[in-house]
Formats: structure tokens, sequence, C-alpha cells
């Protein structure tokens, strides 16, 4: 069977492009369909690539422009409310330091990046549907337009229509009972520039860190029993939750001064966090799914994006080496699966530690310390996420191939 030369990409987010420069890479033209008319400059909240996330994008050769826009951040200090450190986690020496930024600031140097390698971008682009053949697949647009190829890849976000096609019966995002919040305050709390504070507080949870600038980007996790779309939480006018918010973190430090330097326009509202549950079918013979459409951790993980960048790179070395698509896809699979879901699971117990009560978050500081240098070590809880290398010069099955982790 010919080796894959062309291949639609749907989804022109984070992952739709860094895997179209990937296939690129492996010698396949790709095309990315973005649903939306234009570019999604200034979506979204604050995140982290981690280190192994940066050695993902260096393969396409977009880890220097991500890290030209991120700010270096190696250590993660954990307080409860009242600003007692509970622990801190030093980042591993040997590894470059993770980059915290915004989603809008990692889209637009990803997509720059695609661009300036070469990558087409067709917009207004929303998949109805597609037909696969012994050859090759169609995909359908809502504009009444098609175009065709022989493989489709589905970097189309959590709420995939790509997943759908693929199996009908494929599982929905599952809504975590938190409600999620980013925003940029107009001051800078003592704090080191080289790292992510952490706040166990009374009522939430609350991360932040100190730009360059001297103002704080923050995020916050609130309980919150009844899911809530985006579209739902935005309906709340941002001034509203702003008095919400501030009345929650009354009693943490330093929620209270953060909160009071954000203006509403500044306000980030996510609504309540998704995740995806264990997806049964990755791929068909000619469609397959990478990125938040088919693992899609707890933002907890600080890992989704990074996660992302490694499956684009490891499907474009598979159809690299595997000429027939499905068993291409199939050894992708197998790179893949194992390593995601566990990195799921750790981000759900995380999850849980943000909803704890006072009794366990004063455990929580008691037994921290001996925690971090026994089984909580950083070695340990990070150095498997985050020392992953996919090693594109090694070909797909090698010994010397990074396995699954």
């Amino acid at each position: 069977m010919a080796a894959v030369s062309t291949a639609l990409v749907i989804g022109g987010g984070i992952a739709g492009p860094v895997t179209a420069m990937a296939l690129r890479r492996a010698g396949i033209e790709a095309t990315v369909h973005e649903a939306y008319a234009g570019t999604a400059d200034g979506i979204g909240g604050t995140l982290t690539i981690a280190p192994n996330g940066l050695d993902a994008l260096r393969a396409v050769g977009a880890d220097a422009p991500v890290k030209a826009t991120g700010q270096p951040v190696k250590d993660t200090v954990i307080t409860d409310g009242a600003g007692r450190l509970i622990g801190e986690f030093r980042g591993l020496a040997d590894l470059e330091p993770g980059q915290a930024m915004w989603r809008g600031d990692l889209y637009r140097a990803v997509h720059a990046h695609a661009v300036a390698s070469g990558v087409p971008f067709a917009y207004g682009r929303r998949l109805v549907g597609a037909d696969e053949s012994a050859t090759g697949v169609t995909a359908y647009f809502a504009d009444g337009t098609s175009a065709s190829a022989d493989i489709l890849v589905g970097a189309d976000g959590i709420r995939s229509v790509v997943r759908t096609l693929i199996d009908p019966a494929a599982p929905e995002p599952r809504h975590v009972p938190l409600l999620n919040f980013g925003g940029l305050a107009d001051v800078a709390p003592p704090a080191r520039p080289d790292a992510a504070y952490f706040v166990f507080g009374g009522r939430g949870f609350l991360g932040y860190w100190v730009q360059p600038d001297g103002r704080t980007a923050w995020f916050a996790n609130v309980p919150h029993d009844r899911p809530m779309t985006t579209a739902q939480a935005r309906a709340v006018p941002a001034d509203e939750w702003l008095r919400r918010l501030r009345e929650i973190y009354a009693g943490d430090v330093p929620g209270p001064e953060l909160l009071r330097h954000t203006r509403p326009e500044d306000l980030v509202t996510l609504g309540t966090v998704e995740i995806m549950p264990s997806v049964p079918r990755w791929h068909s013979d000619r469609m397959v799914l990478v990125g938040d459409s088919v693992h899609a951790p707890s933002p907890s993980s600080g890992q989704g994006a990074s996660l992302a960048a490694e499956s684009a790179v490891e499907l474009a070395r598979c159809l690299r080496d595997l000429p027939e698509p499905a068993r291409a896809f199939a050894a992708y699979e197998r790179l893949r699966r194992e390593r995601v879901e566990k990195v799921a699971r750790r981000a759900a117990r995380t999850n849980n530690s943000k909803a704890l009560g006072p009794f366990a978050i004063t455990m929580m500081r008691l037994m921290m310390p001996l925690a971090t240098r026994t089984f909580l070590k950083p070695e340990r809880t990070l150095g498997v996420e985050q020392r992953h290398h996919v090693e594109w010069d090694a070909p797909v099955g090698a010994p010397s191939a990074a396995p699954a982790r």
C-alpha cells in the first residue's frame, strides 16, 4: 500500500497546527480546517507547558517561539489560606523549566510558526460529516464545501465531531464539580519570579504567578456541584462573579488583594472543569484522534497542551514509518494510551484535593514535609511525566523508541 501523502487536520487550536507541522516533517501534506471564521487569538485562561511539552514542540521547531512568549516557572510553592507553607516542589534540576503563559499567547506562537512553516489554514470549515473508502477520506463542511485526503485527523477539542464519526457511542466530556476562572491582577504580592503558588484556601483553590510586568496571573477552582457551561458562566456579569469570588476568598492570602485589583475585563470565566473519560476507539481505518478530542485531562494535570504536542509528534512518526494508516494508528494508540490515561488519573486525584476541608488541609500541612522527602519526591511524582521524550529519529517499533508510560 502506498504511504500516506495527504491529510486533513480538523481543528485549528493548539493540537491541530502542531499535528500539521509534524505531519509535514514526516513528508505528509497537511491542511488545517478550522470551524471558526478567524483565529482563536485571545481566547482562554492560563496554562503551563511542561518540559516534556517543550521537548515535543522542539521536534517541529516550535519550542523557541513558545519559550519566547512564556515565563519560566521551575518550582511550585503550596500554602494554606493563612499563608502558611504546606510544601514546596522543586523542579527537576537537569530539565529546563516549564513555561507559564496565557492560552492566547501560546496559540499565537504556535499558529504563527505553523504559517511560517508553510501549513495552510482554511477557516469557516465546520465539519459535519465524513466518508471513508479503501483509498482515502472525504470531509464535508457546513458551508457546503468538501475536501479529500488519504487520512483525517481530529484535533477538534473536547467536543470533537470526529470522535463521534469514528464511534457514535463515544463518551461525552465529564464535568468535574469545580468552577474554573482566570484573571489578571494589577498588583504583585510577595513571590519569587520563578515559582508558581498554589493556595488551598478555606472555600476554594487559588493558583498564581507574578509576571515580569508586575501584574499577577491567577486561576481559581471553586467547588460547584451543578455543571455550568462556559456560555452559562459568561452569562453572569463579570462584576457579579468578582463579587462572589471576593467573598469566597475573603479569608485567604493573597486572594482578597488579587481579586480587589482584578478589573471585570480581565476576568476569564471558563465554566465547570471538563475532562475526557477513557475513549474506547481512537481511530477508524482512515480517521484518528489527537489532543483533547481523545485525551483531555483536568487542567490540574498541568499537562493538557504538553500531551497534545507529544501525541501530534508521535502520530506523525507512526505514519512516517508504517504506510498502512490503520496499522500506524494502532501503533500510535499503543504508544500513547497508557501514558495519557495515567496522567489523567493523577490529575483526578489532584481535583479531589482542591475541595479539602480545613481539617484535611491542616493534616496536609503537617504531613507534606515528610511526603516531599519520600513518596512525593519530585523525581517520583514529576520525573516520569516530565522526562518523557519522543525520539523522532528512531523507527517506530525499534528498541530505542520511547515507550508509553
